[in-house]
């Protein structure tokens, strides 16, 4: 029995300490805004602007990929993405139904349709075996996302799309520093979109970039995305010229964001091993905690920890996710359930639902599928158990992370009368 009243119950809270500020911006980033905002200097088109050519050079070396488009979002690089490889026209696009909306946003805005694969129960990732067994004569694509900074297994997505000659995009955009085997998210498939909004490990205001190996696909996203200013750039090819115009989606990256990544690039590898650091400690501080788990991770794969996912075991703790979750807020823990329900159920996925009219309605009745009705055990057992905790603890500490994992025992010890809170609550 513990000594501690749960702070639910009237007792002092544990004293958690403040994540770190993120994102910072240093006196030279700033410097070097006003500047640019001093001379007027708000757009840049292309490559030949130093900016740009700065920013996006910055991050291909970063990411080792030979070529960067930046964008204004995480939303506009993926969608750049599927442009650059002409998915279109009823294609079908396999990815995980465990995310945010913006990996499926970008697949109908391009006039694709998604198919929901199952993911793995403790980590959320898109699992390839379940990628595979969704595989029809329609797919071009898989989609890939590396949700709270966890890499998905590539070397098992990368195998599938070999076998069944589809192409591979991954959504790096809570994953920036991510490795898989040893290796950056980002360099395994044909294509990748990152996010860089205020909130990301490498955050802007609202920002993104696209990387991929292949200048094709790099020169189609460009003159999808952003018209004809790229076509002055070196290297455009003239078979594309006839088709460079102002019919595309405007995804331009702005200059005072193109200078923020510079800037921020320069100290993200210290800020992820910060993290990872912390992580390690949470996870060394949580032993002896029965109700949650941190999922394990092979050799050589490596979260960069823009969130930290756990699973909660409701038949060791003997109550509810929701009042578990309401005990460690009582002590200063937010920890919550991130994604709310399987994607293939929301309801603007279904084209007879009576809500508002969607410019992807007709192509799935064309595809004849009900997405709701996929059956995605793994997922529903995730989103059942899961619990996120916002990971800015930047700078390494593991006294002030034992703080936090001080909140969980504090719960632990005392889940006998967080049982019966609950039953007489009821």
């Amino acid at each position: 029995m513990s000594t501690r009243t749960l702070a639910l119950l009237g007792g002092d809270p544990v004293q958690q300490p403040a994540q770190d500020p993120h994102p910072t911006y240093s006196d030279k980033a700033m410097r070097r805004v006003t500047e640019l905002l001093e001379r007027g200097h708000t757009v840049g088109l292309n490559k030949n602007d130093a900016v740009v050519r700065e920013t996006e050079e910055a991050i291909a070396r970063w990411q080792s990929a030979p070529h960067c488009l930046g964008t204004s979002s995480g939303h506009g690089a993926l969608h750049a993405a599927l442009a650059g490889l002409e998915i279109t026209g009823d294609d079908e696009v396999i990815t995980t139904p465990y995310t945010w909306g913006a990996s499926t946003g970008c697949i109908l805005h391009n006039g694709a349709v998604p198919v929901f694969a199952d993911v793995d129960p403790t980590t959320g990732l898109l699992d390839a075996a379940s990628v595979e067994a969704a595989v029809t004569p329609k797919t071009r694509a898989i989609l890939a996302v590396h949700i709270f900074g966890q890499a998905a297994n590539m070397t098992a997505i990368c195998e599938v799309a070999q076998r069944r000659g589809l192409k591979v995009i991954e959504d790096g955009s809570q994953a920036h520093g991510a490795l898989h085997r040893g290796r950056k998210v980002g360099t395994f498939g044909d294509a990748a979109g990152f996010s860089c909004m205020g909130g990301k490990l490498l955050a802007a205001t609202e920002a993104g970039y696209m990387v991929t190996r292949d200048a094709n696909v790099y020169w189609r996203a460009s003159m999808a995305c952003q018209h004809m200013g790229r076509s002055p750039e070196p290297g455009f090819p003239d078979e594309l010229r006839p088709f460079a115009d102002s019919l595309v989606y405007t995804y331009r990256l702005a200059t005072v964001n193109a200078v923020l990544l510079t800037e921020q690039l320069q100290k993200l590898d210290d800020e992820i091993a910060g993290r990872r650091q912390n992580a390690d400690a949470f996870r060394a501080g949580l032993s002896g905690v029965g109700s949650v788990a941190l999922p394990e991770y092979t050799d050589g794969d490596a979260p960069s920890y823009h969130m930290l996912t756990m699973n909660f075991d409701p038949e060791h703790a003997g109550v509810s996710r929701s009042t578990y979750s309401a005990a460690l807020k009582a002590e200063g823990v937010s920890a919550g359930p991130y994604v709310p329900s399987p994607i293939s159920q929301w309801a603007r996925l279904d084209p007879d639902s009576g809500g508002p009219r969607n410019m992807w309605d007709d192509a799935i009745r064309r595809s004849g599928r009900v997405l709701a009705d996929t059956e995605l055990p793994n997922c529903e057992h995730k989103i059942a158990r899961s619990l996120e905790m916002g990971w800015n603890y930047i700078l390494p500490d593991s006294t002030r992370i034992g703080r936090v994992a001080d909140a969980f025992h504090k719960v632990e010890d005392n889940l006998s009368t967080l049982r019966d809170h609950e039953a007489a609550s009821a």
